[in-house]
């Protein structure tokens, strides 16, 4: 069977589990090599590691935690000497930037160092994994980076959340332009509601207020997010670039 990745590398952050670990999984399944970053949890890298090299594909895990602020520099040192080892070189052809963090909280319950974890990990990573990136891909690789659906209502219990992932959108198109001369595109992926640890608290209470807002009546999985972000990096994707692309089961399309 043929694999529309062979021969690629990439780098997928906050692939340990969710949204991330389908990603890798995915890209994996394709013949690509894939980085598996973690920020705390080893065993859940290796797990999915493990997963990966199960079903024949190949990975490895680096550790970095980006809500530090030398957090990129460790990702790349550490990503840097992995690949010289199993490619003879640092380059690779895809970025997956899909590490972020949700705390919760209206503008007068948000602390000062949860609001500082969160640019750390949603924005300022996000900017500086891209840098140090950028020096890395090949001419003609691919950047995702993960928005949400979130940036395009108010959400008052997750104004700063919203408020990070509308930064991504923007940093999506710009570095989408900046990019663009190597033939390198540069897009995101805006999910609603996935199945993930991170949206179980939103869940608990069943899923009935959630598909009412949406046009398809189930809650999206991990996978749905993982095929496009497939289907944006394939030959397929080539001619799209800056774009944001709602993956949130059409919430919000009907009145």
């Amino acid at each position: 069977m043929s694999q529309s990745l062979n021969g690629k590398v990439a780098l997928v952050t906050g692939a340990s589990r969710g949204i991330g670990r389908a990603i890798a999984k995915t890209l994996a399944a394709e013949g690509a090599l894939v980085a598996v970053h973690f920020g705390g949890s080893k065993s859940k890298a290796d797990e999915a590691v493990a997963g990966i090299k199960a079903a024949g594909g190949d990975a490895f895990a680096i550790q970095a935690d980006l809500a530090l602020l030398d957090g990129p520099d460790t990702l790349f040192r550490s990503l840097d000497i992995e690949l010289e080892k199993r490619t003879g070189s640092n380059k690779f052809d895809i970025l997956v930037n899909n590490a972020g963090i949700a705390p919760f909280g209206t503008l007068e319950q948000l602390s000062a160092t949860d609001f500082d974890k969160l640019t750390n990990v949603n924005i300022r990573a996000v900017y500086f994994v891209s840098q140090h990136a950028s020096e890395r891909l090949r001419d003609g690789g691919r950047v995702i980076n993960l928005s949400s659906a979130v940036t395009r209502v108010g959400v008052p219990s997750g104004l700063a959340y919203s408020a990070s992932k509308g930064w991504v959108d923007s940093f999506t198109r710009s570095l989408a332009g900046h990019l663009a001369p190597r033939n390198i595109t540069v897009n995101a992926i805006a999910p609603g509601v996935i199945k993930t640890d991170m949206s179980d608290p939103m869940l608990a209470g069943g899923p009935d207020f959630i598909l009412g807002k949406q046009a398809l009546k189930r809650i999206g999985q991990p996978e749905d997010i993982a095929q496009l972000t497939l289907a944006l990096i394939g030959t397929g994707g080539a001619w799209t670039t800056g774009q944001v692309i709602d993956a949130s089961g059409g919430s919000g399309i009907s009145f």
